[in-house]
Order: C-alpha cells, then sequence, then structure tokens
C-alpha cells in the first residue's frame, strides 16, 4: 500500500480521495509514521437514500391543529417574555 506525507495529501487531497474512491487505498503518514489509512466506503456501510413519504399515513393532524399551533406560539412566546402576548 501506497504511503503520502500529511503535507502531499493535503496539497493533492481531492486527487487522493478519487484514487481511493476507485479502490486504490493509500496510507498517510506524519513525519515518516503512519497515521491513518484511506480506502472507499463499501456501499453496505454508506447511508441509506431516505425515502420521502415513508411514514404517509402512520399521523393524522387534529381538525383543530391550527388552533393548537396558535395555543402553542402564545405559551411560547409568554414562556420567552415572560408576558401574555396579545
Amino acid at each position: 500500500m501506497r504511503t503520502i506525507n500529511i503535507h502531499q495529501a493535503k496539497t493533492h487531497l481531492s486527487r487522493l480521495v478519487d484514487e481511493a474512491v476507485e479502490g486504490n487505498s493509500f496510507v498517510i503518514a506524519k513525519r515518516g509514521k503512519q497515521m491513518v489509512r484511506v480506502t472507499r466506503i463499501d456501499e453496505s456501510l454508506a447511508q441509506p437514500k431516505r425515502l420521502l413519504g415513508a411514514m404517509k399515513g402512520l399521523y393524522t393532524l387534529p381538525e383543530n391543529y391550527e388552533e393548537i399551533d396558535r395555543e402553542l406560539d402564545k405559551e411560547i412566546e409568554r414562556l420567552f417574555l415572560g408576558k401574555d402576548a396579545e
């Protein structure tokens, strides 16, 4: 496995990352001492894509949600300002 010193890694980071993604792992060394190995992330470890609407139908809003929202806004304002909001 190829060893790159930290100064070279900083200078050529973008190119080195592209190489790692292609499967060419490398080690970054500081003053000749190996510090880290850079390798691509296995797709099974990558975060899964989020599905929009995945919870659709699992929760419904109450009929009076707008009234509840206004009441909560007033309560939050009262708590922050220390007085009743009019």
